[in-house]
């Protein structure tokens, strides 16, 4: 017969739980990071950008192509499209937090399966041990009458 011991992983799974993309940033310089951040990556920031941007496009339209070019790649593009990057990547970490929260979950009903896996097995081992005895002694008892 043997005696279950469970994984260390489940344990360890069980301390850390799952692992989130706000967990990843710590102390004053993590703090200060999530908060810019956060205010940065809003479409409301995009849109505060762009308006920003506009206030120099009049200049731009009188210095000519060049200079217009130049305002649409350096300026509007480079403060417009950092706010909607930055937003669409907060978006993709919300949704892989939530994938890794599925994963997680699913790991540990798997885990809870193999323990009870593990308990029936065990329990069927000790049955089948006590038949096999049972038969055993029947038939030396068998043996010894006849």
């Amino acid at each position: 017969m043997t005696t279950h011991t469970p994984h260390p992983r489940i344990a360890e799974r069980k301390a850390h739980g799952v692992i989130t993309v706000a967990q990843q940033l710590s102390g004053f310089n993590g703090w200060l990071a999530l908060k810019i951040t956060n205010g940065v990556a809003t479409m409301w920031c995009a849109y505060a950008f762009a308006a920003l941007a506009l206030v120099s496009l009049p200049e731009a339209i009188k210095a000519g192509t060049a200079a217009l070019i130049a305002w649409i790649a350096q300026t509007f593009l480079q403060l417009v499209l950092l706010s909607i990057i930055m937003v669409g990547q907060k978006v993709a970490a919300v949704a892989s937090d939530k994938q890794s929260l599925q994963t997680y979950k699913d790991a540990e009903a798997l885990l809870e399966i193999s323990n009870d896996v593990h308990k029936l097995l065990t329990l069927n081992n000790e049955l089948t041990e006590e038949i096999h005895k049972s038969l055993s002694k029947a038939a030396s008892d068998t043996t010894a009458a006849g």
